[in-house]
């Protein structure tokens, strides 16, 4: 099963960041392979949404309910899609100065074995170039601090 565990800090405050990993709607406009999202369900601490993920002539349809504990922690349970299993968090953790530390992680296994096959190839890479879309965005919201981000794994 293909794994992926990032650590990050960042010149945003962990508000920030969950604030930015929870507006999935908005995935499409940033995300690399994110081609659609759709919100089903939204409150404070659950929603439940569907995302299209596509790399050239393939695309999947993904279908998660994502848990909310603001500020500390996003987590989301895969409901429906091409993976047999789905294990995704996201926890934030405030340090000084307005500053985070971000743990990202992810484990999953697809039912096509060449879908396995081919992200295996491509796993650490594809993942790591979401995480750092995600802190090119806080830059875009937040503004940029001279940030010195830094991957801390």
């Amino acid at each position: 099963m293909p794994s992926i565990r990032e650590t990050r800090e960042l010149d945003y405050s962990a508000e920030q960041m969950f604030d930015l990993v929870a507006d999935v709607a908005r995935y499409p406009e940033f995300l690399p392979w994110v081609v659609a999202t759709r919100v089903k369900s939204n409150t404070e601490t659950e929603m439940v949404a569907d995302m299209m993920v596509g790399f050239k002539a393939l695309r999947e349809r993904f279908t998660s309910k994502v848990h909310k504990n603001r500020p500390d922690s996003i987590v989301v349970e895969y409901v429906d899609g091409p993976l047999s299993k789905l294990e995704n968090s996201w926890r934030f953790e405030p340090l000084e100065g307005g500053r985070s530390r971000i743990h990202f992680c992810v484990d999953f296994t697809f039912r096509n074995r060449v879908f396995e096959a081919l992200a295996g190839q491509y796993l650490d890479r594809a993942f790591r170039k979401m995480v750092g879309a995600f802190e090119e965005r806080a830059g875009k919201l937040y503004g940029s601090n001279n940030s010195s981000a830094h991957s801390a794994a």
